[in-house]
């Protein structure tokens, strides 16, 4: 921009002046101790940013987005009733349906009945893993491959169950028939796993990079011909962390972009962001709508592709019209009334988001070396190296929240002991542990409040 009016009075302040005018201020405090913090990743924050941030990074040029799409997640059971909730949704504004599906049992054509797949976008969470069912799932909708995501995740399976579907060679060998049925929207990545679990914003970047390149590696080793076309899908946790979670989505698509590009894969990858379990509460849960809110905020600006909202009271009610009804309608609202739809990369150029960008990809890019060197992902998960480290993550923060340095209002501070949940649970709201035999020790979600709350239930 020329210097010319209304610019032209001001003259360019440099780091070192806005800083030596802030230690002024402070009247002796250290500027250090006062003004800068250091998030759960190591990254040290400042109170200020300007271009002189930018000069030392190599800015990665995110592509263009195509639009967001708005989502509602279905629980599939009964597949007349899905469909049926799935047409509602998307006739009240959902552009995306993102169906969970339990069994071999459920009828796709049934599910899909009158749904435009030319318009809507369908996700599958396939709770199993079965070459047939995938093969009648594509055959059902050969016209509109594209719209179709299937979103298999062998790996996530294990990381999160501690078991494969039946064992390494069979799972492997399926995977293997699925991806023949040339369905380029077959492979998801579940990040959303390892963040609900504890696991910092570094972490969640580096097994998400580590997690995609065992398959980039099978696709490497037996479907090079599909390396430009097959699209990776990776499902990512949003937090309360604001600019860090924006930033933290842009980190993603640059580091698999550079992953990708090494083996001449396709670099694209199609992000469905939802909000975190983490800090969702079950005392003063209306909180959780203003969390989602901005949670989904950040998603957006971040560049998600799809944006899975969650019900406020999804951890403690059953499906319901209102939860749903609310979480869909924060997305029409954030679409239509807040124009979050009408511009691309919002965030390219901004000191403080393209600083954490970096300084985010810079930390996982280094631990995904490391993860590496040790002999990558599934070799770290069964020497328990990945779920040791989610476990430290996890032990700082919740030690923080029961410090009430990390704040969840309604809960930790500022709680009301007018609130009785004891009558209102229709779901389990805390971690289920079964005792099983497991080839490895699953990865289990676990939000920042349950104690506390346990506690606090055997009082009412």
């Amino acid at each position: 921009m020329s210097k010319s009016e209304p610019f032209s009075d001001f003259h360019e302040i440099s780091s070192k002046a806005w800083k030596q005018k802030i230690q002024y201020e402070l009247q002796g405090e250290d500027y250090n101790k006062k003004l800068v913090w250091e998030s759960p990743e190591g990254i040290k924050v400042k109170p200020f940013y300007n271009s002189e941030d930018l000069k030392s990074l190599e800015l990665s040029e995110l592509p263009k987005g195509n639009g967001w799409s708005i989502a509602q997640g279905i629980y599939a059971g009964n597949a007349k009733m899905a469909n049926k909730k799935a047409l509602d949704a998307i006739a009240k504004g959902a552009e995306s349906i993102y169906f969970t599906i339990p069994s071999t049992e459920i009828n796709i054509p049934e599910l899909l009945y009158e749904i435009d797949l030319g318009k809507t976008y369908i996700h599958f969470n396939l709770q199993f893993l079965s070459f047939a069912f995938a093969r009648s799932l594509l055959a059902a909708t050969k016209n509109q491959h594209k719209k179709i995501f299937t979103n298999i995740d062998i790996i996530g399976h294990l990381a999160r169950n501690g078991n494969w579907h039946y064992k390494l060679d069979q799972d492997h060998k399926i995977l293997e028939e699925i991806l023949n049925l040339n369905h380029d929207q077959t492979l998801g990545v579940d990040v959303a796993l390892y963040g609900n679990a504890g696991a910092n914003m570094v972490q969640q970047l580096a097994y998400a990079l580590s997690h995609a390149n065992e398959y980039l590696n099978h696709l490497n080793d037996h479907h090079k011909d599909k390396l430009k076309s097959a699209v990776m899908t990776f499902k990512v946790p949003i937090g309360g962390n604001y600019f860090f979670e924006i930033a933290k989505l842009r980190a993603l698509r640059i580091l698999f972009a550079t992953l990708a590009n090494e083996y001449g894969a396709l670099e694209h990858c199609h992000i469905m962001a939802t909000p975190t379990l983490r800090n969702k509460t079950l005392y003063d849960y209306n909180t959780n709508m203003l969390r989602t809110a901005t949670e989904c905020m950040s998603a957006i600006l971040g560049e998600a592709d799809t944006v899975l909202n969650t019900p406020y009271d999804a951890i403690y009610h059953k499906d319901n019209d209102f939860g749903e009804r609310m979480a869909r309608n924060q997305l029409l609202i954030l679409k239509n009334e807040s124009y979050f739809d009408k511009v691309n990369n919002a965030a390219d150029g901004a000191y403080y988001i393209e600083t954490i960008t970096h300084q985010l990809s810079s930390k996982a890019l280094e631990l995904f070396k490391q993860i590496e060197a040790g002999g990558g992902f599934l070799v770290q998960l069964k020497e328990h190296l990945i779920q040791k480290k989610i476990k430290e993550s996890a032990t700082k923060e919740q030690q923080s929240f029961n410090r009430r340095d990390k704040i969840l209002v309604g809960t930790n501070k500022y709680a009301s002991r007018l609130d009785k949940m004891k009558d209102e649970l229709e779901l389990y709201p805390f971690v289920k542990t079964n005792t099983r035999k497991t080839l490895i020790e699953p990865i289990l979600e676990k939000r920042l409040s349950e104690e506390w709350e346990q506690e606090r239930l055997k009082t009412e």
